[in-house]
């Protein structure tokens, strides 16, 4: 199977607050660049993200930072309110995901890898995968309020670097691709500073700025593979009924 689109739709849809900013801003900078719609969408507000405040405080100080990161990029955020650690692999969650994918209506869609550090990251991968699926399928009722109709075609699925790279063995998980994101870099590192909650968390942790510094770090070293001074990797998934042809590259020649 194979699609091109000149200025594709694009979605970015992660677990949590600041998962898209580590793994795959960069790209979608670029993506912006060529004149993409973009969408960030998060399945949760991040509200397990505090020691010292509650989960709804912490989940609305952590919904506004993911919209200004958003708003840096020039994107419209989505929250699909699951909660922290709890999200799970059922009907309910398949319906409200795929709900997203019709009211985004995407070319292009990034998400969590199929194998990662925790749960909530793999059991995302599963469902924004089946979700792209079932959102052409007009006979899947999402259950949602005013739903949207089905999609039209098949997106092209891109799954993100699992944290550091490694599965839950340590062992190295060896990307498809790497891009490089040195000319938007700066743009990335902002939008990840924007999740101010988070950055202090770590910094009163670590006693340096270590949010910022590991982002630095796993960027330059996904770029040294490449030869540039940062990157960021990608996996597509190419099994049926998925489009082969690789839109994302295409779309950045």
């Amino acid at each position: 199977m194979h699609r091109s689109v000149p200025t594709p739709r694009v979605l970015a849809i992660h677990a949590h607050p600041d998962d898209i900013e580590f793994q795959c801003a960069g790209t979608l900078a670029l993506l912006k660049q060529r004149g993409c719609h973009i969408t960030t969408a998060t399945m949760t507000p991040g509200d397990c993200g505090s020691a010292e405040i509650g989960p709804e405080e912490i989940a609305a100080v952590r919904r506004a930072e993911a919209k200004a990161a958003a708003d840096l990029l020039g994107a419209d955020y989505i929250c699909v309110e699951f909660r922290d650690l709890s999200i799970t692999d059922d009907n309910d969650a398949r319906r409200r995901v795929t709900e997203v994918i019709r009211r985004t209506r995407p070319d292009i869609v990034m998400t969590a890898p199929p194998v990662d550090y925790m749960s909530d990251h793999e059991v995302t991968c599963k469902l924004v995968r089946d979700a792209c699926f079932n959102a052409s399928v007009p006979n899947y009722k999402t259950q949602q309020w005013e739903p949207a109709p089905a999609t039209d075609h098949m997106p092209h699925l891109y799954f993100v670097d699992a944290l550091e790279g490694r599965d839950w063995f340590g062992r190295p998980i060896e990307p498809e691709f790497i891009l490089d994101i040195s000319a938007t870099f700066d743009l990335k590192l902002k939008m990840l500073a924007c999740h101010a909650s988070q950055r202090e968390w770590l910094r009163k942790q670590h006693g340096v700025d270590e949010y910022l510094e590991s982002c630095r770090r796993w960027s330059a070293a996904r770029g040294a593979s490449i030869g540039v001074a940062f990157g960021e990797a990608f996996t597509q998934s190419k099994g049926h009924p998925f489009p082969n042809n690789d839109l994302l590259r295409e779309v950045l020649r």
